[in-house]
């Protein structure tokens, strides 16, 4: 497929292709019927030459800086749990009050950049993400980490869309596709380049300097978007923000999400629990009965209904929690008990980071002239093998014989699995609805990451122990959970997903769907 067809969604596909590759799809949020959109940038005038080169930089860094307060934090979990003193399923909340917030209030950015105004949003997501690093990295409590986290993630949810929506309004037709696609080498690139970065930073540092280095990068980025952002010209619209909708979601998913990660201290069957676990669930009722009575809801929710968009959608959440699953876990492994330290451990992801590469790049062939369902469910076979294999760590294993393989296979096994779900949810949009889907599809990818820390972490901590030789034995039961989860979701796609035959021809109908090789 020729380059110049591919637009917003086949480089949208492209963020996909690695871990934290799909956070700012919802800049583009879909027009609501019956409402004018507006087309043209927000800004008096486009920039042109080396001013447009300009902007592109300083919005790549900025979007670079979200994704690695992601992975960094991975190896630096471990130094900063014995700070901290965080014990358990506890630790977990370091990354998933990032990802929570993050992921459930992405659909909200994008329709923020809209009607508030792109670069309003952009600096204030970056303030706000700026303001929340330098809380974590002065926080001297747990709780005051999560919250200072939370309030990255609420930065990142209003910065990452707004980002990707002056992109779209500041190029045009062949420049447009080049800087989608330097976008989405930063998504790919993310995790390799945070795994080494923490590792550095930690290393060499300690687990606050992951946080402290964001400040400096970020005030030269409030300097330099004053400068080459164009400025919105539009006075702020606060109708059709839908706030209602997007706190019941991101409440009503911290519910769930608590309770699996209180679960076994409090007990599965306690009141805490069971409060708090249907508490959430009937807030993602009620979530869907507010949005089918909003004018402009977020999410259309009837469009779950799609075979490709709902059943894509549960599988964007079983992939996404087993790549953030195995990053944790892996991490936790390789430094809690085989005493590897954060820069080691930083190199040692960096095979992974290729195996999902490589694994990302085979899918879109491989979808083109096989469609989605048998695709997905080989590699979640494929995902479920590696996770097997690593499910064999043990109290004095190494990280060639016990690590590596697992991480290779599970890896490339993954790789083609978000790349095939990314490409089933957009093949099922509508052309009136692209923006709204690609932001469901990215906002499936951090939930489910945050509801598989949730219960991997969970698991992991189930023998009380998180560092020392004895916690190999729930990391492995972790990994075996990660098995059955990878297993579980090669059936749903065989029964839920259209056929090859269906698939591929409407695929040829939304070319949009599929990535630039």
């Amino acid at each position: 497929m020729n380059a110049p067809s591919h637009t917003l969604l086949s480089v949208l596909k492209r963020t996909t292709s690695m871990h934290h590759g799909t956070k700012a799809a919802t800049a583009t949020s879909a027009p609501t019927p019956g409402r004018r959109r507006e087309h043209r940038p927000n800004g008096s005038q486009s920039p042109t030459g080396k001013g447009r080169g300009a902007l592109l930089f300083v919005l790549l860094i900025a979007q670079l800086m979200v994704i690695l307060d992601i992975t960094a934090v991975n190896i630096a979990l471990p130094s900063l749990a014995k700070d901290l003193q965080l014990t358990g399923s506890n630790i977990s909340w370091t990354i998933t009050s990032y990802s929570l917030i993050f992921g459930s209030l992405l659909l909200f950015g994008g329709r923020a950049a809209d009607l508030l105004g792109r670069r309003r949003m952009f600096l204030t997501g970056l303030g706000v993400f700026t303001a929340s690093s330098f809380a974590s990295a002065m926080a001297g409590s747990a709780t005051a980490l999560f919250a200072a986290r939370a309030g990255q993630g609420l930065g990142a949810a209003l910065l990452s869309p707004a980002a990707l929506a002056i992109i779209m309004t500041a190029f045009q037709g062949s420049q447009r596709a080049k800087a989608l696609a330097a976008w989405g080498a930063v998504g790919g690139a993310g995790a390799a380049i945070g795994v080494l970065v923490g590792g550095l930073l930690t290393e060499f540092g300690d687990w606050r300097m992951i946080f402290y280095v964001n400040l400096p990068v970020a005030a030269a980025l409030v300097i330099a978007a004053l400068k080459v952002v164009p400025a919105d010209t539009q006075k702020p619209r606060w109708r059709g923000l839908d706030l209602r909708g997007a706190l019941l979601a991101t409440t009503s998913l911290g519910a769930i999400v608590f309770a699996i990660t209180q679960g076994e201290t409090a007990g599965w069957t306690s009141l805490q629990t069971l409060l708090f676990g249907l508490g959430g669930l009937a807030g993602l009722s009620a979530f869907a009965a507010l949005e089918r009575r909003t004018d402009a809801p977020l999410l259309r929710i009837e469009r779950l209904v799609d075979r490709a968009v709902g059943g894509g959608l549960f599988l964007m959440l079983a992939a996404a929690g087993s790549i953030f699953g195995l990053f944790l876990l892996s991490s936790l492994y390789l430094q809690n008990v085989l005493g590897m330290g954060p820069l080691a451990t930083g190199l040692a992801f960096i095979p992974l980071a290729v195996a999902a590469g490589i694994g990302a790049h085979a899918a879109g062939h491989i979808v083109s002239r096989h469609g989605v369902r048998g695709p997905l469910a080989g590699a979640f076979v494929v995902t479920a093998g590696g996770m097997t294999l690593l499910a064999h760590v043990g109290e004095t294993g190494s990280y060639a014989r016990d690590v590596l393989p697992g991480m290779l296979v599970a890896g490339f096994g993954l790789g083609v699995a978000v790349v095939s779900v990314s490409i089933a949810i957009l093949t099922g949009a509508r052309e009136d609805e692209t923006g709204m889907i690609s932001g469901l599809n990215s906002t499936g990818h951090e939930i489910g990451g945050t509801i598989g820390i949730a219960i991997f972490s969970t698991i992991a901590a189930g023998t009380g122990m998180l560092a020392g030789p004895q916690a190999a034995s729930g990391i492995s039961h972790a990994f075996i959970a990660a098995a059955v989860l990878a297993s579980v979701a090669s059936l749903v796609a065989l029964v839920v997903l259209p056929g090859a035959r269906h698939f591929v021809a409407k695929l040829r109908l939304n070319p949009l769907a599929m990535p630039a090789h």
